[in-house]
């Protein structure tokens, strides 16, 4: 099995502390940017950042849905976790400043892919597929944040 991962970056005319803090704000902003390929959005434990307990569905594609059940932690300044309980996927948001009133996000999501031809096709595209639902969410955190 060889790992995949995906890699989506934008930058959000915010100040990284607002636009780490919305991230990391699971009770009331991160559910308002999730993108349509999320469902059954739930805050279990917690709800601001480290020691959060969040669910949610995936869907990747019109056949692939992930369960994920993540905890969040925070390891670094601008950093957040969130390491799906479910599978071997981790999604890592860093969130640094990027000059005057401007924040660089970036998201890069992990996991173990499957073998054989269904792998190859994994490491393929579903990076580029990841990526797209980034995007979206990060336009929608921008647009959250910059109001």
């Amino acid at each position: 099995m060889a790992q995949v991962e995906a890699t989506t970056e934008r930058i959000i005319a915010a100040d990284a502390e607002a636009v780490f803090d919305a991230l990391a704000d699971y009770k009331d902003v991160r559910g308002k940017v999730l993108t349509g390929h999320f469902s059954e959005y739930e805050v279990r434990e917690g709800g601001d950042g480290e020691g959060s307990l969040v669910h949610w569905k995936l869907q990747a594609t019109s056949k692939r849905v992930r369960d994920c059940l993540l905890e969040v932690s925070e390891p670094t300044d601008g950093q957040l976790v969130e390491k799906d309980r479910n599978s071997s996927m981790v999604t890592t948001w860093t969130v640094t400043p990027a000059g005057e009133g401007k924040s660089k996000a970036v998201v890069t999501t992990v996991w173990d892919g499957a073998g054989g031809i269904g792998g190859i096709f994994e490491r393929t595209f579903a990076p580029k597929g990841l990526g797209r639902i980034y995007d979206e969410l990060l336009q929608n955190l921008a647009t959250e944040v910059e109001k």
